[in-house]
């Protein structure tokens, strides 16, 4: 009898298990039509009535600091400012709207980190499972899920060392490659870790590329996929999707990135193809409905948020760390899960003070360093200086 009882139990307990790993997966897929009258409502905004402070500060960083792009402010659920400012491409004089949808760079690394996250509280992987454990040919021992999360993996930059490459035996630049080939060519070539697994905190491109390819492995799905269905659909984010020049000749965007000047815009490559460490296309709309959906537990559960939020780093000069997927800067009582981008013509960065409500999204396709002038932007909003050493310059904590 005692035996029979506690085979019931245990049966009893792996459905209770099942359905609390189907209702996670299930919410991370059901939307309601309340979802979609809460995001009309929440994108309500009023030209008129913009802040007259923020609006002086914007206009201002467009005319004396070549500000070009576009901006959102918000702060408790309201739009305190939002606005479209310059080319979008500007060659063809064709300007910028608020629904543009810009190349994120790295801010795309946090959607990457949410989606892994989503699969370890589904129980189809682990942050301490092996990279050898979805790609036994991968080349180094000891690298986890975890510490790409965390960019503790010690892995070289795959962007540098592949473009070394193509260059060196003059491949097609024209066309994009896949995840799966920049890995096969890792196993392959065997490039030098910049250093061993876990001993220090260092940002590059190929903990989230790696990412990416193991969501694929993982799910069946390209990252595209499901990165649509599992995070832009349940986030209402209508206007973003992965976009990969492995998939497009030529990537379906209007916004164009330039360097520095408007005389030159830059042109997309194979290096446009890899996908997870960038390659999502968004709005900065969507942007704030990415936000709204992780305050709201939507796409991501608040015990996994808390995890990403928490910094996996010794701290660097005192403020800055990095969680899964996020930075993280904390002063005058404030924590700030943000991120920056950096990618072929656009720089972005995108901050969300989890303590006061405030949302700052600011995208460019201009990179002529408008955006290192933001501490009065910070003061107006009732917000902690992020001070731009936290995301410019050299070394470890401000690499994109």
């Amino acid at each position: 009898m005692y035996r029979f009882c506690f085979s019931v139990s245990r049966i009893l307990l792996a459905i209770v298990l099942f359905s609390s790993c189907s209702s996670a997966e299930k919410k991370s897929h059901t939307r309601t039509v309340e979802d979609d009258k809460s995001d009309s409502l929440l994108l309500v905004y009023n030209p008129a009535k913009a802040n007259p402070k923020i609006d002086a500060f914007i206009k201002e960083l467009h005319r004396k600091r070549g500000f070009n792009g576009n901006v959102l402010i918000a702060k408790k659920g309201k739009i305190l400012y939002q606005n479209a400012i310059g080319w979008a491409d500007y060659l063809h004089r064709d300007s910028l709207h608020i629904n543009s949808k810009f190349e994120l760079a790295s801010i795309t690394k946090p959607m990457t980190g949410v989606a892994i996250l989503q699969l370890v509280e589904q129980g189809k992987l682990k942050l301490d499972q092996n990279v050898k454990d979805f790609f036994p040919d991968f080349p180094y021992d000891g690298i986890t899920v975890r510490l790409l999360l965390a960019h503790r993996s010690g892995l070289m930059n795959y962007v540098y060392f592949v473009d070394g490459i193509w260059r060196k035996e003059k491949r097609n630049q024209s066309k994009g490659i896949t995840n799966a080939e920049v890995m096969k060519i890792i196993a392959e070539r065997k490039p030098a870790p910049y250093t061993q697994p876990n001993r220090k905190f260092h940002y590059n491109n190929s903990n989230y590329m790696v990412l990416a390819a193991i969501i694929e492995k993982v799910t069946g799905k390209t990252y595209a996929e499901y990165m649509k269905e599992n995070i832009f659909e349940p986030g209402g984010m209508k206007n973003t999707a992965v976009l990969s020049k492995a998939v497009y000749e030529k990537i379906p965007t209007d916004v164009v990135g330039h360097d520095r000047t408007w005389r030159y815009s830059v042109v997309q490559n194979f290096l446009d193809g890899p996908v997870g460490d960038k390659g999502v296309y968004s709005t900065v709309q969507d942007l704030y409905l990415f936000d709204y959906a992780l305050k709201k537990n939507k796409i991501l559960s608040k015990a996994w948020q808390d995890s990403a939020y928490t910094g996996r780093n010794p701290l660097l000069r005192g403020h800055f760390n990095y969680g899964y997927g996020w930075r993280l800067f904390e002063g005058d009582g404030h924590k700030i899960a943000y991120h920056t981008g950096w990618w072929h013509g656009f720089r972005h960065i995108y901050l969300r003070d989890l303590t006061s409500d405030v949302t700052i999204v600011l995208l460019t396709n201009l990179t002529n360093g408008s955006l290192l002038q933001l501490d009065e932007l910070f003061k107006i909003v009732g917000m902690p200086v992020v001070r731009k050493s936290a995301y410019t310059g050299t070394g470890d904590a401000s690499e994109d």
